[in-house]
């Protein structure tokens, strides 16, 4: 096979969708290797999971830099030093200047907790239970400037079941987000996707993969 993607996982917490990264990235036929991994906060239980995965891992603590252009620049050569090719967001809790997103135009990574473009930014499940949609859901996409936005690379659903909460509903949505994000990188670092304007456009023979990563609806 040609050489493996070298992509960079940045984090802020536990990386429940890091390890599910770095797990898909173990099989032999994989196109991506997980080089490194950096938080922006020292102690985030990922940077441990990770350790013990055999990855490196950085901590660039954004409390320790003057402004976020600062903490961008250290950030950016953390990823240079690691020669990294393509980001992967997987709950990194800061938001990126036009002047780093740019760098990484069409590198960078983001999952979202919902079927964008709904629901986008924080308290995703709440919002979505108080709207009340029958089908919730997961979306891998490029990261642009504006929050939660970008070309969408795959999306799953889940359904929305009677007496859910936040909390069920975030769980279900999170078992489909383990899945889908490994396919999502696999479809850009095998060439098997690309960007044409704001969309991205399959290459021949490719389809997005399964939309539903969940139990069917109930009967009745």
């Amino acid at each position: 096979m040609s050489a493996r993607k070298r992509v960079g996982i940045l984090i802020s917490g536990r990386g429940s969708n890091m390890a599910s990264l770095i797990e898909a990235a173990r099989a032999p036929d994989y196109p991506a290797e997980i080089v490194v991994v950096v938080s922006n906060r020292p102690g985030a239980p990922g940077l441990a999971r990770a350790a013990e995965a055999g990855i490196p891992t950085r901590t660039i603590d954004h409390k320790g830099y003057e402004s976020r252009e600062a903490f961008e620049r250290a950030l950016h050569m953390a990823l240079v030093d690691a020669d990294v090719e393509l980001i992967c967001n997987a709950g990194f809790m800061r938001l990126l200047t036009e002047s780093f997103v740019e760098r990484w135009h069409d590198r960078q990574l983001n999952i979202h907790p919902s079927l964008l473009p709904a629901f986008r930014g924080l308290h995703t499940h709440e919002r979505a239970l108080q709207a009340g949609v029958r089908i919730a859901g997961c979306t891998v996409h490029f990261v642009r400037t504006e929050m939660d936005a970008g070309p969408i690379i795959a999306q799953a659903a889940v359904p929305v079941l009677p007496g859910d909460t936040p909390d069920t509903l975030a769980a279900r949505i999170l078992e489909a987000e383990h899945r889908l994000y490994p396919h999502a990188l696999r479809l850009v670092a095998s060439g098997a996707v690309r960007v044409a304007g704001e969309t991205v456009i399959f290459a021949k023979g490719e389809r997005p993969g399964p939309a539903l990563f969940s139990p069917p609806l109930p009967e009745g």
